[in-house]
């Protein structure tokens, strides 16, 4: 803020700017009053604006018309601006870091109980036992943030209504402004927050790429890592327990596909497709029932498989997924991923009820 305005003359000028920036027209003091919660007279805000035209901030073109800004008064709103534009970063910055102690919280607890859950259900069974963390289906993104931080390179940070935060380094061709950072910032978050991923179409991009002007490279790839961001499979994690149990039956026992198979296991990355096509699933209340051919996985194709869909809260979902020999007992299966899907549900630490979602 400058040292020789008070807070009436800079409101009095920030009012003159902004009208002019929507007339184009010179500013009068009755139009100020309008304007203003300053409850100020004409006749005040008349004194006040010549003040401000004699310390350069207005000019009047002519005797009898209002003011506009000068180029000093520009320069003055400006600089305000940006600065009031950083607080709101630096606000929005903080909540992004306290819902990352949040988040990393949150998620360790529920780590160690889906761990637990899998070892459980091994056990309970006699089969091998899979659970994914949770996903965030029907999702849409709350806002964006760029930052630099080298030179050339800048900070993604992707944060969805479901608290899901993503963050992402962009190289880009060359160092650019505070300036540019704040004005893709604010395109990006008045175009997309609030869209899910799939409402965000290439009418929507084009017109995006052609406001953002030379910065186009870097929106395409802001948005290249907010489609990432929603990259389920990519990042999905498994938690697997009772490999060994495969050993108890003698179909599943030879050497060379019992070990194909805990490999399958223990890798998980082609377990990904399976279970994500499981928890997309409407059918059957969210189970599904795997026999043989039926499964997509190769080296199941001695198996059976049940998966269930688990639901924490609306919209975040996980898949819970058994695997044993085409005669196991699937009535017990079944009913065993129902009671664990309740138990999900229940045992899932909530945020406190005055939390802001």
């Amino acid at each position: 803020m400058s040292e020789e305005l008070d807070e009436r003359k800079l409101t009095i000028l920030k009012a003159v700017i902004q009208n002019y920036l929507e007339t184009g027209e010179p500013v009068g003091s009755r139009t100020i009053s309008k304007y203003t919660d300053l409850n100020l007279s004409s006749a005040t805000i008349r004194n006040e604006m010549a003040d401000l035209e004699e310390m350069g901030y207005i000019l009047q073109p002519h005797t009898s018309a209002g003011r506009i800004p000068s180029d000093k008064g520009y320069r003055l709103y400006v600089d305000n601006l940006m600065k009031e534009r950083e607080a709101q970063l630096e606000q929005k910055e903080q909540e992004v870091d306290d819902m990352k102690t949040f988040l990393v919280d949150k998620m360790d607890r529920l780590e160690g109980m889906l761990q637990n859950m899998a070892k459980s259900l091994a056990v309970n069974t006699n089969y091998a036992a899979m659970i994914t963390a949770p996903q965030y289906t029907r999702n849409k993104i709350k806002f964006i943030q760029l930052s630099a931080v080298e030179p050339a390179k800048l900070l993604c940070v992707v944060v969805t209504q479901s608290k899901l935060i993503k963050n992402k380094i962009l190289e880009i061709p060359e160092e650019i402004s505070n300036e540019d950072v704040l004005k893709l910032n604010v395109m990006l978050n008045t175009s997309l927050a609030g869209l899910a991923l799939e409402e965000i179409n290439l009418a929507m991009i084009s017109q995006m790429t052609g406001q953002a002007g030379s910065l186009n490279q870097i929106l395409r790839a802001v948005i290249d890592a907010v489609a990432e961001a929603f990259d389920s499979e990519e990042n999905l994690e498994i938690y697997t327990s009772g490999a060994t149990n495969i050993f108890k039956y003698p179909e599943l026992s030879d050497r060379e596909n019992a070990s194909k198979l805990i490999s399958t296991l223990e890798e998980k990355k082609v377990l990904a497709g399976l279970l994500t096509d499981s928890m997309n699933s409407e059918k059957n209340n969210g189970i599904q029932i795997y026999i043989g051919d039926e499964t997509p996985v190769q080296t199941m194709k001695d198996c059976s498989v049940v998966t269930a869909t688990y639901e924490l809260e609306d919209g975040v979902r996980g898949t819970i997924g058994i695997i044993g020999p085409k005669r196991m007992d699937y009535e017990k299966v079944v009913e065993t991923l129902n009671q664990v899907k309740q138990q999900l549900g229940s045992a899932y630490p909530k945020p406190d009820a005055g939390e802001k979602s």
